[in-house]
């Protein structure tokens, strides 16, 4: 939780100071209304006048009224500053996490990250809010009444000291016993969310497999879980309750009983007098003292929440980003369009063996690359290399002939296009999913791109590009979503377009109208084609085999017809002789 502090900019240490000032005059003020207590209590005993009970009184209406104004105004500064806190922890956590590369991202789970930017925080903002007013509040009175009280009455003394130290080694222990509860329900948290988001997204899934039950059961066991952890949790905070009441009231019973006592030893009347007047002020300090312990304990409900919230947004914001700017100016490459492997090897950060290794191809500007092998030869992990996704182990990837680690990444992701394995559009219309980054969208360009794609359903939908698209592009089939995410691709007019095994869901005619097109309009783009369909790769410039990460052939459709096995293998396996 200090090092969330560290994060407070200079206006919020102001509005910190700014609190501590209204919280000082607030307990100055509270402890100042026995002292007017006291003088009516003893005038009563003497002489005393109208005049007298009115000041005194008006006195303590105005201490009041100035308490409460404080409060008020503490707990607006408190409160804002908790809203500013928050809100800029939250845009922190989502750029550092925009940040991520492929290998962070597989650090923590969607789910987790979603709990810590939302949940997580709101715990923060709760404890700043709150705890952080109340933190400040609590020893203050506690201190300055004690000073107050001590030289009044040794047993009186004794006796709050008495009381306060039950109350601390009652929240102590109660503070053991839940705070391991409250780290576990955060990560109980990110479960319920987890088996939540697979109910909803793989619902198609689970109802043609009549897994609903399953489904049901997987959530309900999560569910049951954290459910257990809160109500032990809070039966434990819930104990607290009514050991502060038996502490005020056997407090309060205490000073009474003491009075009581030095009242019937004493023999002089204005001794006694004193007494009781010492006795009225006393139970008015002790009760502050109490209450700002209580105050305390309210704000220990919210700590171990906000501790461990504070850890988990530390996590994130603490987490290394492997992939950074390089310090290349993008003014001096001359070269465009190219792609070249140099005895490029990768590993993933947990893995033990190279994924691909010791790979070496160039393509030119305007060339087309396709690259083509068995599932898990290391099709993908060559395409996100380009980009920088990742970064390679051995060797160097290079584009327009620089290394790709030298440019700035803005820079290296304006020259390439990438169309995923699985299509992902956003919540939006399909006009802002072709031109998604465009803020002055560009009407015709939209419709090229659309054409070229061959995305002709659009044309007959009730709004055009117009239409709607729900969240992950739901609302659409396979081949549409992924025509509509090469659409986005050619849109964006990038120098080196990949297309990642985006041709699976579009039957053999739409795709080969989609290849013609790019091949006619596109003929000054580098392409790169991830696929499995030999007939999408055939005409290819450059075909690429790959098995178990390495390249076992480089050449045209024509050549491995002859010189590579693997790929005579596949290509047998989906068309004919005379076909081929």
């Amino acid at each position: 939780m200090l090092r969330m502090f560290k994060r407070l900019q200079l206006k919020d240490w102001l509005a910190l100071l700014l609190i501590l000032g209204t919280v000082i005059v607030q307990v100055y003020l509270d402890l100042r209304m026995p002292d007017f207590t006291v003088n009516i209590t003893k005038g009563l005993q003497s002489k005393i006048t109208k005049q007298d009970i009115w000041y005194n009184g008006g006195m303590m209406i105005l201490c009041a009224l100035g308490s409460m104004l404080m409060s008020m105004a503490a707990s607006l500064l408190s409160t804002r500053l908790a809203a500013n806190f928050s809100r800029r922890l939250r845009k922190e956590m989502y750029e550092h996490i925009s940040k991520f590369s492929s290998a962070e991202m597989k650090t923590f789970s969607v789910s987790s990250l979603v709990t810590r930017i939302t949940n997580d925080v709101v715990n923060v903002q709760m404890f700043i809010g709150f705890g952080l007013h109340v933190l400040l509040k609590a020893p203050i009175t506690a201190i300055w009444a004690i000073t107050k009280i001590s030289a009044t009455s040794v047993e009186w003394t004794t006796a709050t000291l008495i009381t306060v130290g039950v109350l601390v080694l009652t929240v102590g222990f109660v503070v053991i016993f839940a705070l391991p509860k409250f780290k576990k329900i955060q990560k109980l948290t990110d479960n319920l969310n987890n088996a939540t988001r697979e109910n909803v997204s793989g619902v198609r899934v689970i109802r043609a497999f009549n897994a609903e039950d399953y489904q049901e059961l997987k959530f309900e066991i999560a569910n049951d879980e954290m459910t257990h952890n809160q109500l032990f949790a809070t039966k434990a905070m819930g104990a607290l309750m009514p050991v502060m009441t038996l502490c005020l009231s056997g407090l309060t019973l205490a000073i009474y009983w003491i009075a009581a006592i030095l009242i019937n030893k004493s023999v002089n009347p204005i001794e006694r007098a004193d007494i009781f007047s010492n006795m009225t002020a006393f139970t008015q300090y002790s009760i502050q003292v109490v209450m700002s312990f209580i105050l305390l304990i309210v704000v220990f409900v919210l700590l171990p929440r906000g501790l461990v919230s504070s850890k988990r947004i530390n996590e994130v914001l603490d987490c290394k980003i492997t992939i950074s700017d390089g310090d290349l100016n993008d003014k001096n490459i001359k070269e465009k369009g190219t792609i070249e492997f140099n005895n490029v090897s990768f590993k993933y950060p947990d893995g033990k063996n190279d994924v691909i290794s010791n790979i070496n191809f160039k393509v030119n500007k305007g060339e087309t690359l396709a690259i083509i092998g068995a599932t898990g030869s290391g099709k993908t992990t060559i395409i996100d290399l380009i980009p920088r996704f990742y970064d390679a182990s051995k060797g160097e990837v290079k584009v327009d002939n620089i290394d790709v680690r030298k440019y700035h990444l803005e820079d290296l992701e304006k020259r390439v296009a990438l169309v995923t394995q699985k299509a992902c559009l956003f919540k939006g219309d399909i006009k802002s999913n072709v031109a998604y980054g465009d803020s002055n969208i560009n009407i015709d360009k939209v419709k090229k791109s659309l054409k070229l794609s061959e995305s002709t359903f659009v044309n007959s939908l009730p709004k055009g590009i117009n239409n709607e698209v729900a969240q992950g592009g739901s609302n659409y089939s396979g081949g549409q979503k992924q025509r509509l995410s090469i659409a986005r691709a050619i849109y964006k007019d990038a120098e080196i377009i990949i297309f990642d095994d985006s041709f699976s869901a579009l039957d053999y005619q739409t795709d080969m109208k989609v290849r013609k097109n790019l091949k006619q309009e596109l003929k000054d783009k580098t392409i790169v084609i991830v696929a499995q369909r030999i007939g999408t790769i055939r005409n290819a410039d450059k075909i690429l085999v790959l098995d178990k990460g390495q390249i076992v052939g480089n050449g045209t459709h024509k050549q491995l017809l002859k010189s590579c096995p693997l790929y005579k293998e596949i290509a047998l396996s989906q068309l004919s002789k005379e076909e081929l």
